[in-house]
């Protein structure tokens, strides 16, 4: 037998608004955790070279003269094709200004 609208609305309305609902919180949520995994590499990357810088001036009693530098002698790694890496360097003495940003 067919039901009315305010039958169906009644029957139906809640579970298809809690539907709904979790839906959308589902979908911010991933959304929110693709962010905070985005944010979490950038940092990632900038503490390799960090971490390299550092390394090589407590081997070499001199900061690297350029992230090529790191690359080959210390190993380090980043996605160059998702990163810019910005190295800065004034004086071998004096710790470079790093900045990795996001493509």
């Amino acid at each position: 037998m067919l039901k009315n609208g305010w039958d169906f609305l009644k029957e139906y309305g809640l579970p298809l608004c809690l539907f709904i609902v979790v839906g959308v919180f589902t979908i911010y949520g991933l959304n929110q955790a693709k962010v905070a995994q985005g944010e979490e590499a950038l940092r990632v990357a900038k503490e390799s070279i960090l971490h390299g810088t550092i390394r090589c001036y407590a081997l070499e009693g001199v900061y690297p003269p350029n992230y090529a530098y790191l690359k080959e002698n210390y190993g380090v790694q980043v996605n160059e094709d998702k990163y810019a890496i910005f190295y800065d360097i004034f004086a071998s003495n004096m710790m470079p200004e790093i900045t990795v940003v996001e493509k």
